[in-house]
C-alpha cells in the first residue's frame, strides 16, 4: 500500500465541479492539502497566493485555454504542472509539454495513476533544488533551510521581502537574474514593471550585507538587466 503524502499542497484547476470535488476528496484522503480553481484567472491568482507544490490543470477552461495558463505560470514559477485533459490529440500534448508542463494525463484516468504522477512530479522538483542548504558568499553565510543569514558570524535581520530577494539570488549564485524575474518571483506577476522596488530593496540589502554599500562586492547590479550575487 502506498503511504500517504504529507505536507504537500496541490492546486486543482478544473471547471467541472463534480470532478474537482472528487479529486479534492481523494487527494485529501491521501494527505494532500488541496486548493481548487474553476478557471484560468483564478488558477493564476491561486498559484501566486498559495504557492502549491504541484498543479493539476485541465486544458478546457471557460475563460482561457489551459495552454495560456501554462505560459502564465511559467513566466514566473517552476512549480510542476500535470495536465489532466480529455484532449487526446498528439499535438495538444506536444504543445502543453513544449510550453512547460511536466506531465500529461488523459481523461478518463485511474486515480492511483494520477497520484503516482503527482508524487513523481513533486519528487523531481525537490531533487532539482540545491543540495547545499548553507551557501557561503565571502563573509556571508546564507542558510536556505532556516531562512537566516549571518555576516562574520553575527545574525543579520532581514525583512521577509529582503530575504525573498536574497534567497532568489542565492539560488542563482553567480548568474544574472533579470529584473522582471526578480519582480515576478518576489512580489508577484502584477509587479513585473515596478523597477523602483528593486532599487530600494537592493540598497537596503547592501547596507546590511556589504562593507561598502556604494561599491558592492557581492550584490552586483547590471544596469538595465538585473542582479547577480557574486561568490
Amino acid at each position: 500500500m502506498t503511504s500517504p503524502v504529507t505536507g504537500h499542497r496541490v492546486l486543482v484547476v478544473d471547471d467541472e465541479p463534480a470532478l474537482a470535488r472528487a479529486l479534492a476528496i481523494n487527494l485529501r484522503a491521501h494527505g494532500w492539502e488541496v486548493v481548487t480553481a474553476a478557471d484560468g484567472r483564478s488558477a493564476l491568482d491561486a498559484a501566486d497566493t498559495t504557492h502549491p507544490d504541484v498543479v493539476v490543470l485541465d486544458l478546457g477552461l471557460p475563460d482561457m485555454d489551459g495552454a495560456e495558463v501554462i505560459s502564465g505560470l511559467r513566466g514566473w514559477t517552476t512549480v510542476p504542472i500535470v495536465v489532466l485533459s480529455a484532449r487526446q490529440h498528439g499535438e495538444d500534448k506536444v504543445e502543453a509539454l513544449d510550453l512547460g508542463a511536466d506531465d500529461y494525463v488523459t481523461k478518463p484516468f485511474a486515480m492511483n495513476e494520477l497520484m503516482a504522477r503527482l508524487r513523481a512530479a513533486v519528487r523531481r522538483s525537490q531533487e532539482a533544488a540545491p543540495t547545499e542548504s548553507v551557501v557561503v558568499v565571502g563573509e556571508l553565510s546564507i542558510d536556505l533551510a532556516r531562512k537566516r543569514v549571518a555576516r562574520r558570524g553575527d545574525d543579520v535581520r532581514l525583512t521577509p521581502t529582503e530575504w525573498a530577494f536574497l534567497e532568489l539570488l542565492t539560488r542563482n549564485l553567480g548568474r544574472l537574474v533579470p529584473r522582471e524575474q526578480v519582480l515576478r518571483e518576489v512580489w508577484g506577476p502584477a509587479y513585473e514593471h515596478e523597477t523602483h522596488y528593486l532599487r530600494v530593496y537592493a540598497a537596503q540589502l547592501r547596507r546590511k550585507l556589504e562593507d561598502d554599500p556604494s561599491a558592492p562586492r557581492h550584490l552586483v547590479t547590471t544596469a538595465g538587466l538585473g542582479y547577480t550575487l557574486e561568490p
